[in-house]
């Protein structure tokens, strides 16, 4: 639980460096830097002979999809919505952390939609007015698609190491980002036409940051906490990141937030993300946590 205490309040300073510095970057282009500096950092760690070939293979699949889509589709968000808002929308990862865990056991469970379907209405009561619809739903939609497929990452990644015995996980993050690096690769591959290359100092310092502590220490520990506690304590911390990312927007970076809508919409989104919880998960939670 440490390292998950940690990680939340590295990330939730991201939120805002990116939409106010990286904004003109092209998101195929800063997920492909970000991804590769991460690469490059676990690459000598890399112990091909102590993987099995299909492990490895699972891998890079579970990287291409937890780090490359990941990231495209949440630096794409940041077109469409202020940072505090995409660190709001991030709050149905737990949901959807939940869901697959459970398609895993074979079982369904109501509580998860209705929790859905309170994340849906709380997010919409969000929606900023003045801004366009149809931006803010591209935007909410883009946030979810990126929530999805890190929560497919996190459980897929918890689940091979559970079934497969695999430990040592500075070993193992190699092929992850390997598989990120090439999503992330291909789409500024087939976007080339549109990317400026050159970055600022700013730009290159954050990028650095992004790379090696917000995406390379962080989800290497993140991955690591996720094994070592349950899955509705791995839910919930999940979502520890939203009111530091909320204040660090507001305060550090000056956006604008509307309090009464703000104040409806996450305790609408808040009370989604409580029905979704085992009540076992909040107990266990809240001993842990003295």
């Amino acid at each position: 639980m440490t390292y998950l205490w940690i990680i939340s309040i590295v990330w939730a300073f991201s939120f805002g460096l990116i939409k106010t510095y990286m904004g003109g970057v092209n998101p195929y282009y800063l997920a492909t830097l970000r991804i590769g500096i991460s690469f490059l950092f676990f690459l000598p760690l890399l112990r091909f002979k102590k993987v099995r070939f299909k492990n490895s293979i699972q891998l890079v699949l579970l990287g291409a999809v937890q780090y490359g889509l990941m990231y495209i589709l949440y630096l794409q968000a940041f077109k469409f919505l202020p940072s505090w808002q995409v660190a709001v929308f991030t709050i149905t990862t737990p949901i959807f952390v939940s869901l697959i865990a459970d398609l895993l056991k074979h079982k369904f469970r109501w509580r998860n939609l209705f929790a859905a379907t309170l994340a849906f209405t709380g997010g919409l009561i969000l929606k900023l007015p003045g801004r366009e619809f149809d931006f803010f739903v591209i935007g909410f939609l883009l946030v979810q698609a990126s929530n999805l497929s890190f929560a497919l990452g996190q459980v897929g990644y918890k689940h091979l190491c559970e079934t497969s015995g695999i430990e040592n996980d500075k070993n193992l993050f190699g092929y992850m980002y390997l598989g990120g690096l090439i999503v992330a690769g291909l789409g500024m591959l087939f976007n080339s036409s549109n990317i400026d290359l050159t970055l600022t100092t700013t730009q290159i310092l954050i990028v650095l940051n992004l790379g090696i502590v917000a995406s390379g220490l962080s989800f290497f520990f993140w991955n690591l906490g996720a094994r070592k506690t349950s899955i509705g304590n791995l839910s919930i911390m999940n979502n520890m990141k939203i009111p530091l990312a909320i204040f660090a927007s507001t305060i550090l970076f000056h956006e604008t937030i509307n309090i009464p809508r703000f104040l409806m919409g996450i305790t609408i989104i808040s009370l989604g993300f409580l029905a979704q919880i085992e009540p076992s998960a909040k107990k266990k939670l809240s001993t842990e946590s003295l």
